[in-house]
């Protein structure tokens, strides 16, 4: 019996014109995503969305449709022709795969129901993102599309004509067999015996959803992609990761740091204890350590030596803000990669590349996250697990079998938390991965005031470092100088304390909590300073100026030479500069202790001070998590007056502060416009609760996927990008005006990430009313600035602020 009628294609190669039967691209996806679902326990799972995924490509409409769009047939000749560009998205070839698997389980009772809509809303989604199986107006949204006619969905055409080795292994997949141990599989996700309440344990079996549509996904594109090109077949990784090469480079390197100091010698004993640990069972872990204690090396040190014990597939560090992803990524790309690798070990993945770093073979494996090592953003991360469509999604199996680091998870947005915390124990329980959650300043993920919807389950022993308290008394290289007071300090204060701080001690770093107190504090301390030695550091300037600037700060603070920057919170993300004093604007207790990591990083100084200070006049009614922290921490302040302000103790007792007063947004809120009515996201991706229709329908799943997906944003504040003239920018914003080629403008807009500046509602209004933006192109949603608009101190402005003969770098 041949594999496959060859008178039924998928696809055709455009290059060559060879052809893809159906048959052979269902069972050929059908392994990928068998494999892939393999990591959550249920390989036959994958199998069967495999194969069933594009059954209906067997109608006659679908075969007219693709031999029509690739010139199998001709207008003139064929009556099967068919306007395949007009046809385009309209052929349904995605919903007589679920009708089939509902129709096979359905008979089964609830149990058949629940397993036949799992594997139906992954078969009907996978085009355009997973549907809601309850719409918001109430409205039974999966019935809608399993019930939808069979002249559309051509379900029984398909069966009739389908290879015959599709169907037997349909027939094999399907038994009662799989039923039973796929409803034993989600047992265990439900996990009823935990008496958890009924958010978390919805929330489980959509998110094992999501897992199997990843997989499906996943499988389709590789091989969809890998038979048009088949030499992406060929530079895609295969076999498992060989992790003792890896730790060999790690170790050389760990073995040639020199001990300068007694903080290097502390450094090592961390590394050390990481290493130790990393032949541990898996589970969620933490490692709080101060800043500057080697978070990063010692940490991956341990994921090398726990994937290794593990036989794990990747290691994810996920960081919280693109300004030190490339950072951090360099520094161990620099350690583990050689040019004689076959392939790259370490992948970033956000949205400041650069086209020399996003060859092919780059594109191709952020595709899938298809690297041992991968180096992204708690945006994208949190994008993956539930953003809508498919593109994040398709990268969640990725999560599975996996070491997953999170660097400062306190800078986890608050109103994802009950989302982030289910989701990462999903992760950890059903999917065979290991957490580690590193900081300076540990949330308190575990002990959330509304635990019925979700926290993390952190056992005993969690720790990495043996003695987190001594380790933080060894480390300590700063003291907190509280200058709070009434009425608050005048920005004539606050200027002469910062001149005489850097006139005292040769350097001082200064952060406040807006742009505005930046901009107008640099200009008063600027008159009184020569210029190379004030440095100015906000959002307002693109990510190629803060380089700049930032190098140069480093330089001049490395030959002892004056320095005196003003920066707004940025600065604290894991930027590695040492100031002699730093100076703060009252926010957040881990804000202090970021802005202390600043200071006397690499103890240079016997001690130094991080002084404290209120401004008297202080916008930040619409900065609600500066706000309610700046509060919390004053109440520690009042509290514990002689206390070490930056200890472990004291700042989980103000996370106690700051959680309890922000319990009621970490379910991430909705509104009206956004979910129909006041919701939340966990509750649209969970049981939700607030549904009409939930009571009157009698589908297992009841989650508004798509509605969700659609109003989540990981930040919750939409940005407009907008190129600026800095330096290359000028260059790239002409090419893009240009009659370019659209094959070009990846790269260009790859470019432009490093010369553009993200602007908030407001501020992109008044650039608009300036008339300081235009598109690149006329319709084109690119913009960029004019000339005038950005200053080489303060960066983009909705004034005019320089002369059309200012000169960047």
């Amino acid at each position: 019996m041949n594999k496959s009628n060859k008178n039924y294609i998928a696809h055709r190669r455009s290059t060559d014109q060879t052809k893809q039967t159906v048959a052979d691209h269902l069972l050929e996806v059908a392994a990928i995503c068998g494999r892939l679902a393999g990591k959550a326990g249920t390989p036959e799972a994958g199998c069967l969305l495999g194969l069933l995924h594009d059954l209906g490509k067997y109608s006659t409409d679908f075969q007219e449709y693709i031999k029509s769009a690739t010139g199998m047939l001709n207008p003139d000749i064929d009556n099967e022709y068919v306007d395949a560009k007009a046809l385009k998205g309209k052929i349904d070839h995605s919903t007589a795969g679920a009708q089939w698997i509902w129709q096979r389980f359905n008979e089964y009772g609830p149990q058949g129901k629940l397993v036949g809509q799992i594997l139906a809303v992954c078969l009907a989604s996978h085009h355009g993102g997973l549907l809601d199986c309850l719409k918001v107006d109430g409205k039974n949204g999966f019935q809608k599309r399993i019930a939808k006619e069979d002249t559309k969905t051509n379900l029984q055409e398909c069966l009739q004509v389908g290879d015959n080795e599709v169907l037997k292994q349909l027939e094999e997949f399907s038994g009662k067999r799989f039923l039973e141990n796929f409803w034993a599989h989600l047992v265990k996700i439900v996990a009823p015996e935990k008496k958890e309440s009924p958010v978390m344990q919805q929330f489980r079996l959509g998110l094992f959803t999501r897992f199997l549509f990843s997989c499906l996904i996943d499988a389709d594109r590789i091989n969809s992609a890998d038979f048009e090109d088949p030499a992406k077949a060929e530079a895609r990784s295969t076999g498992a990761v060989d992790w003792q090469l890896a730790i060999e480079r790690m170790e050389a390197k760990n073995a040639s740091f020199t001990i300068r100091n007694e903080i290097d010698t502390i450094r090592r004993a961390i590394s050390e204890q990481c290493r130790k640990r990393a032949e541990d069972e898996q589970r969620i872990y933490t490692l709080t350590v101060p800043t500057g204690g080697g978070k990063t090396f010692a940490s991956m040190r341990y994921a090398l030596h726990h994937a290794k014990k593990h036989k794990l597939e990747h290691i994810i560090y996920i960081i919280p803000f693109t300004s030190i992803i490339e950072q951090n990524a360099e520094e161990i790309r620099k350690v583990l990669e050689q040019e004689s690798d076959p392939f790259p070990w370490v992948l970033e993945h956000h949205s400041s590349l650069e086209p020399e770093e996003l060859d092919w073979r780059t594109k191709l494996i952020t595709e899938n996250w298809d690297a041992p090592v991968i180096f992204t953003t708690m945006v994208q991360f949190l994008e993956v697990l539930f953003g809508g469509g498919t593109r994040g999604a398709r990268r969640m199996h990725t999560l599975a079998n996996s070491v997953l680091i999170f660097d400062e998870i306190q800078s986890l947005p608050v109103n994802c938390v009950h989302l982030f915390c289910n989701a990462l124990q999903f992760l950890v329980d059903h999917t065979g991965s290991t957490a580690v959650l590193c900081t300076a300043t540990q949330p308190l993920l575990d002990d959330l005031r509304h635990r019925d919807k979700g926290q993390l389950d952190i056992p005993a022993g969690h720790e990495l470092v043996e003695d987190v308290a001594e380790t933080f008394r060894q480390l300590k290289r700063v003291e907190v100088n509280n200058q709070v007071r009434t009425p608050g300090w005048s920005e004539e204060e606050i200027t002469e304390l910062a001149l005489e701080e850097l006139e005292e001690k040769g350097n001082c770093l200064v952060v406040v909590n807006t742009k505005k107190w930046a901009q107008q504090l640099y200009e008063r301390c600027a008159d009184e300073l020569e210029k190379g030695k004030i440095f100015h550091l906000s959002t307002s300037l693109c990510p190629a100026h803060r380089k700049e600037i930032l190098a140069e700060v480093r330089k001049r603070l490395d030959n002892g030479l004056p320095v005196l920057c003003i920066s707004t919170q940025l600065i604290e993300a894991g930027v590695d500069v040492d100031f002699n004093s730093v100076i703060r604007f009252l926010a957040g207790l881990d804000s202090i202790a970021q802005a202390a990591g600043r200071c006397n990083r690499n103890g240079n100084l016997p001690t130094a001070e991080v002084i404290v200070v209120n401004p008297e006049e202080e916008q930040i009614d619409m900065l609600e998590d500066i706000k309610i922290g700046r509060d919390k921490a004053l109440r520690i302040f009042s509290e514990a007056k002689d206390s070490d302000l930056l200890n472990p103790e004291m700042m989980s007792q103000y996370f106690r502060y700051y959680f309890y007063d922000r319990a009621d947004i970490m379910s991430y809120p909705l509104n009206e416009k956004q979910a129909g009515r006041t919701d939340t996201l966990l509750s649209l991706l969970s049981d939700n609760q607030l549904n009409t229709g939930r009571t009157a329908n009698s589908i297992m799943l009841q989650q508004s996927f798509q509605t969700a997906g659609r109003a989540f944003k990981a930040i919750d504040a939409p940005t407009q990008a907008v190129i600026v003239p800095y330096g290359r920018g000028k260059e790239i914003i002409a090419d893009l005006c240009a009659d370019y080629e659209p094959s070009k403008a990846y790269d260009l807009l790859q470019q432009a990430q490093q010369y553009s500046v993200n602007v908030f509602p407001n501020v992109w209004r008044k650039l608009k009313e300036a008339q300081a933006v235009y598109p690149v192109q006329p319709g084109e949603e690119i913009y960029c600035l004019y000339e005038q608009h950005y200053n080489e101190d303060f960066g983009l402005s909705t004034e005019v602020v320089s002369g059309m003969d200012m000169l960047f770098g």
